[in-house]
Protein backbone atom coordinates (compact mmCIF):
# COMPACT_ATOMS: atom_id res chain seq x y z
CA UNK A 1 0.00 0.00 0.00
CA UNK A 2 1.34 3.44 -0.83
CA UNK A 3 0.97 5.08 1.87
CA UNK A 4 2.57 2.02 4.47
CA UNK A 5 5.71 3.47 2.59
CA UNK A 6 4.94 7.06 3.21
CA UNK A 7 8.04 8.18 5.85
CA UNK A 8 6.68 10.14 9.28
CA UNK A 9 7.16 13.71 8.55
CA UNK A 10 9.49 15.43 11.24
CA UNK A 11 9.42 16.45 14.76
CA UNK A 12 8.37 14.43 17.76
CA UNK A 13 8.14 10.54 16.68
CA UNK A 14 4.46 9.36 16.28
CA UNK A 15 2.75 7.44 19.53
CA UNK A 16 0.05 6.00 17.28
CA UNK A 17 0.41 4.30 13.57
CA UNK A 18 -2.00 2.37 11.85
CA UNK A 19 -2.92 1.64 7.94
CA UNK A 20 -5.98 -0.35 6.77
CA UNK A 21 -5.97 -1.18 3.24
CA UNK A 22 -10.05 -0.41 3.39
CA UNK A 23 -10.92 2.47 5.34
CA UNK A 24 -14.88 1.51 4.65
CA UNK A 25 -13.54 -1.51 8.00
CA UNK A 26 -13.09 1.16 10.19
CA UNK A 27 -15.99 3.54 9.45
CA UNK A 28 -18.80 0.87 9.08
CA UNK A 29 -17.61 0.27 12.90
CA UNK A 30 -17.62 3.57 13.99
CA UNK A 31 -20.75 4.33 12.62
CA UNK A 32 -22.36 1.58 14.69
CA UNK A 33 -21.23 3.66 18.10
CA UNK A 34 -22.14 6.80 16.18
CA UNK A 35 -24.78 8.50 18.01
CA UNK A 36 -23.40 11.13 19.91
CA UNK A 37 -20.54 13.46 18.05
CA UNK A 38 -17.31 12.78 20.76
CA UNK A 39 -16.12 9.83 21.21
CA UNK A 40 -12.92 8.56 23.21
CA UNK A 41 -10.35 6.80 21.94
CA UNK A 42 -7.96 3.98 23.30
CA UNK A 43 -4.97 2.39 21.78
CA UNK A 44 -3.12 -0.53 23.28
CA UNK A 45 -0.75 -2.81 21.98
CA UNK A 46 -4.21 -5.26 21.15
CA UNK A 47 -6.02 -2.73 18.73
CA UNK A 48 -8.22 0.41 18.96
CA UNK A 49 -11.24 0.57 21.31
CA UNK A 50 -14.04 4.01 20.86
CA UNK A 51 -15.92 4.62 23.53
CA UNK A 52 -18.93 6.72 23.05
CA UNK A 53 -21.28 7.61 25.81
CA UNK A 54 -25.00 9.78 26.70
CA UNK A 55 -26.18 10.73 29.89
CA UNK A 56 -23.85 8.52 31.97
CA UNK A 57 -26.52 5.28 31.41
CA UNK A 58 -25.14 4.08 28.17
CA UNK A 59 -22.32 3.32 26.57
CA UNK A 60 -21.09 1.57 23.39
CA UNK A 61 -17.62 0.19 22.71
CA UNK A 62 -16.11 -0.45 19.22
CA UNK A 63 -13.36 -2.91 19.43
CA UNK A 64 -10.90 -3.12 16.34
CA UNK A 65 -8.24 -5.76 16.91
CA UNK A 66 -4.67 -4.85 15.87
CA UNK A 67 -4.74 -8.17 13.90
CA UNK A 68 -7.98 -5.70 11.19
CA UNK A 69 -5.26 -3.34 11.02
CA UNK A 70 -2.04 -3.74 7.93
CA UNK A 71 0.57 -1.88 10.03
CA UNK A 72 -0.23 -1.34 14.08
CA UNK A 73 1.84 0.31 16.37
CA UNK A 74 1.72 1.60 19.89
CA UNK A 75 4.37 3.28 21.25
CA UNK A 76 3.26 3.53 25.10
CA UNK A 77 1.45 1.39 27.00
CA UNK A 78 -2.28 3.20 26.60
CA UNK A 79 -2.47 6.16 24.20
CA UNK A 80 -6.16 8.32 25.03
CA UNK A 81 -7.56 11.17 23.09
CA UNK A 82 -11.27 12.31 22.73
CA UNK A 83 -12.22 13.25 19.07
CA UNK A 84 -15.38 14.53 17.21
CA UNK A 85 -16.61 10.87 15.96
CA UNK A 86 -18.77 13.04 13.07
CA UNK A 87 -15.85 14.80 11.96
CA UNK A 88 -13.40 11.51 11.37
CA UNK A 89 -16.14 9.32 9.75
CA UNK A 90 -16.91 12.20 7.44
CA UNK A 91 -13.24 12.05 6.92
CA UNK A 92 -12.77 8.53 6.66
CA UNK A 93 -15.93 8.74 3.72
CA UNK A 94 -14.23 11.84 1.83
CA UNK A 95 -14.05 9.91 -1.57
CA UNK A 96 -17.38 8.86 -0.68
CA UNK A 97 -19.35 5.62 0.81
CA UNK A 98 -19.79 3.52 -2.17
CA UNK A 99 -16.84 2.78 -4.00
CA UNK A 100 -16.77 1.15 -7.55
CA UNK A 101 -15.63 -2.32 -7.79
CA UNK A 102 -11.92 -3.19 -7.30
CA UNK A 103 -11.16 0.19 -5.61
CA UNK A 104 -11.21 0.99 -2.04
CA UNK A 105 -9.58 3.78 0.01
CA UNK A 106 -6.67 3.36 1.79
CA UNK A 107 -5.72 4.65 5.64
CA UNK A 108 -2.93 5.73 7.07
CA UNK A 109 -3.39 7.50 11.15
CA UNK A 110 -0.66 8.94 12.61
CA UNK A 111 -1.02 10.51 16.06
CA UNK A 112 2.41 12.44 17.86
CA UNK A 113 0.39 12.38 21.21
CA UNK A 114 -1.13 14.50 23.91
CA UNK A 115 -2.20 18.15 21.95
CA UNK A 116 -1.69 16.72 18.75
CA UNK A 117 -3.90 16.43 16.12
CA UNK A 118 -4.95 12.76 14.57
CA UNK A 119 -3.43 12.73 10.77
CA UNK A 120 -5.37 10.91 8.32
CA UNK A 121 -3.77 9.65 4.84
CA UNK A 122 -6.35 8.33 2.48
CA UNK A 123 -5.65 7.60 -0.60
CA UNK A 124 -7.85 6.29 -3.55
CA UNK A 125 -7.27 5.90 -6.77
CA UNK A 126 -3.65 7.52 -7.02
CA UNK A 127 -5.00 10.40 -5.23
CA UNK A 128 -4.50 11.30 -1.59
CA UNK A 129 -6.06 13.30 1.01
CA UNK A 130 -4.68 14.30 4.13
CA UNK A 131 -6.82 15.14 7.03
CA UNK A 132 -6.03 17.09 10.75
CA UNK A 133 -8.07 16.70 13.15
CA UNK A 134 -8.10 18.30 16.68
CA UNK A 135 -8.01 15.68 19.65
CA UNK A 136 -8.78 16.96 23.15
CA UNK A 137 -8.95 15.53 26.70
CA UNK A 138 -11.00 12.56 27.37
CA UNK A 139 -13.80 12.57 29.11
CA UNK A 140 -13.80 10.20 32.67
CA UNK A 141 -15.89 6.99 31.30
CA UNK A 142 -18.35 5.03 33.27
CA UNK A 143 -16.94 1.88 34.16
CA UNK A 144 -19.94 -0.91 34.14
CA UNK A 145 -17.26 -3.52 35.63
CA UNK A 146 -18.93 -6.00 33.60
CA UNK A 147 -16.62 -9.09 34.63
CA UNK A 148 -17.88 -12.33 33.74
CA UNK A 149 -17.61 -13.11 37.66
CA UNK A 150 -20.85 -10.52 38.47
CA UNK A 151 -22.84 -12.12 34.83
CA UNK A 152 -26.15 -13.46 36.34
CA UNK A 153 -27.06 -14.56 33.52
CA UNK A 154 -25.92 -14.73 29.41
CA UNK A 155 -27.87 -16.04 25.68
CA UNK A 156 -26.61 -15.99 22.92
CA UNK A 157 -28.85 -15.14 20.05
CA UNK A 158 -28.32 -15.26 16.25
CA UNK A 159 -28.64 -11.71 15.14
CA UNK A 160 -32.09 -12.28 12.85
CA UNK A 161 -33.54 -13.03 16.41
CA UNK A 162 -33.36 -9.72 17.49
CA UNK A 163 -33.39 -8.32 14.34
CA UNK A 164 -37.16 -10.07 14.23
CA UNK A 165 -38.21 -8.64 17.94
CA UNK A 166 -37.00 -4.52 16.83
CA UNK A 167 -39.37 -4.82 13.92
CA UNK A 168 -42.14 -6.66 15.44
CA UNK A 169 -42.57 -5.47 19.58
CA UNK A 170 -44.56 -1.99 19.57
CA UNK A 171 -41.77 0.69 19.46
CA UNK A 172 -44.20 3.18 20.65
CA UNK A 173 -43.09 1.93 24.51
CA UNK A 174 -40.97 3.87 26.71
CA UNK A 175 -39.43 0.72 28.18
CA UNK A 176 -37.85 -2.82 26.47
CA UNK A 177 -38.55 -5.01 29.13
CA UNK A 178 -35.97 -8.40 29.22
CA UNK A 179 -37.02 -11.67 31.68
CA UNK A 180 -34.77 -13.93 31.47
CA UNK A 181 -35.62 -17.71 33.73
CA UNK A 182 -34.66 -21.10 33.96
CA UNK A 183 -38.15 -22.07 33.27
CA UNK A 184 -40.20 -20.86 30.51
CA UNK A 185 -40.62 -18.46 29.05
CA UNK A 186 -36.73 -18.58 29.17
CA UNK A 187 -36.22 -15.50 27.35
CA UNK A 188 -39.19 -12.73 26.81
CA UNK A 189 -38.88 -9.54 25.57
CA UNK A 190 -42.07 -7.40 26.09
CA UNK A 191 -43.43 -3.91 25.37
CA UNK A 192 -46.00 -1.79 26.50
CA UNK A 193 -46.91 0.48 23.53
CA UNK A 194 -50.22 2.61 22.15
CA UNK A 195 -51.91 -0.86 20.99
CA UNK A 196 -51.25 -2.62 24.29
CA UNK A 197 -48.74 -5.17 25.71
CA UNK A 198 -46.32 -6.94 22.99
CA UNK A 199 -44.38 -10.17 24.54
CA UNK A 200 -42.00 -12.13 21.95
CA UNK A 201 -40.88 -15.63 23.42
CA UNK A 202 -37.31 -17.71 22.59
CA UNK A 203 -37.80 -21.20 24.05
CA UNK A 204 -34.10 -22.68 25.10
CA UNK A 205 -34.31 -24.76 21.93
CA UNK A 206 -34.72 -21.96 19.77
CA UNK A 207 -32.95 -22.89 16.27
CA UNK A 208 -31.74 -18.75 16.89
CA UNK A 209 -30.62 -19.58 20.64
CA UNK A 210 -26.80 -20.36 20.50
CA UNK A 211 -26.08 -20.73 24.38
CA UNK A 212 -28.21 -20.49 27.39
CA UNK A 213 -26.61 -20.04 30.37
CA UNK A 214 -29.34 -18.62 33.24
CA UNK A 215 -28.98 -18.77 37.17
CA UNK A 216 -31.67 -17.56 38.66
CA UNK A 217 -34.95 -15.29 36.80
CA UNK A 218 -34.42 -11.59 36.25
CA UNK A 219 -37.16 -9.19 34.70
CA UNK A 220 -35.35 -6.07 34.23
CA UNK A 221 -36.95 -2.99 31.37
CA UNK A 222 -34.55 -0.23 29.63
CA UNK A 223 -35.51 2.51 28.21
CA UNK A 224 -35.91 2.20 24.14
CA UNK A 225 -34.59 5.45 23.75
CA UNK A 226 -31.31 4.10 25.12
CA UNK A 227 -31.18 0.63 22.85
CA UNK A 228 -32.44 2.54 19.64
CA UNK A 229 -28.52 3.33 18.87
CA UNK A 230 -27.57 -0.45 19.02
CA UNK A 231 -29.83 -1.28 16.64
CA UNK A 232 -26.87 0.17 13.63
CA UNK A 233 -24.41 -2.65 15.42
CA UNK A 234 -27.30 -5.46 15.37
CA UNK A 235 -27.76 -4.71 11.29
CA UNK A 236 -24.12 -5.25 10.94
CA UNK A 237 -23.47 -8.38 13.38
CA UNK A 238 -24.64 -12.10 13.03
CA UNK A 239 -24.59 -12.90 16.34
CA UNK A 240 -25.45 -11.38 19.73
CA UNK A 241 -24.18 -11.48 23.49
CA UNK A 242 -27.01 -10.61 25.86
CA UNK A 243 -25.79 -10.30 29.62
CA UNK A 244 -26.96 -8.96 32.53
CA UNK A 245 -25.33 -8.70 36.23
CA UNK A 246 -27.24 -8.63 39.87
CA UNK A 247 -28.27 -5.26 39.30
CA UNK A 248 -30.00 -5.20 36.04
CA UNK A 249 -27.11 -3.58 34.08
CA UNK A 250 -27.89 -5.09 30.53
CA UNK A 251 -24.49 -6.07 27.98
CA UNK A 252 -25.03 -6.20 24.28
CA UNK A 253 -22.03 -7.48 22.47
CA UNK A 254 -22.68 -7.61 18.62
CA UNK A 255 -20.33 -9.94 16.32
CA UNK A 256 -19.30 -8.56 13.02
CA UNK A 257 -17.59 -10.35 10.74
CA UNK A 258 -16.41 -7.45 7.48
CA UNK A 259 -16.28 -8.62 4.28
CA UNK A 260 -13.00 -9.56 4.06
CA UNK A 261 -14.46 -12.18 6.92
CA UNK A 262 -12.48 -10.28 9.94
CA UNK A 263 -14.40 -10.75 13.41
CA UNK A 264 -15.16 -6.95 15.24
CA UNK A 265 -17.05 -6.57 18.07
CA UNK A 266 -19.48 -3.46 18.91
CA UNK A 267 -20.51 -3.55 22.84
CA UNK A 268 -23.30 -1.57 24.40
CA UNK A 269 -24.14 -1.36 27.85
CA UNK A 270 -27.21 -0.09 29.03
CA UNK A 271 -28.48 0.52 32.83
CA UNK A 272 -31.70 -0.60 33.76
CA UNK A 273 -34.64 1.78 34.34
CA UNK A 274 -34.61 3.54 37.69
CA UNK A 275 -38.26 4.81 37.62
CA UNK A 276 -39.83 1.36 37.14
CA UNK A 277 -40.96 -0.45 40.96
CA UNK A 278 -40.64 -3.91 41.47
CA UNK A 279 -44.19 -3.56 42.07
CA UNK A 280 -44.93 -2.63 38.56
CA UNK A 281 -42.98 -5.75 37.44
Amino acid sequence: MPLSAQPPASGEPYVLTASLDNARHLSSLLRAVHFRDHATCFATANGLRVTVEDAKCIQANAFIQAEIFQEFAVQEETVTFRINLSVLLDCLTIFGTSSLPGTSTALRMCYRGYGCPLMLFLEEGGVVTVCKINTQEPDELLDFDFCSTKVVNKIILQSEGLREAFSELDMTSEVLQITTSPDKPYFRLSTFGNAGSAHLDYPRDSDLMEAFHCNQTQTNRYKISLLKPSTKALALSCKVSIRTDAQGFLSLQYMIRNEDGQICFVEYYCCPDEDITEAEL
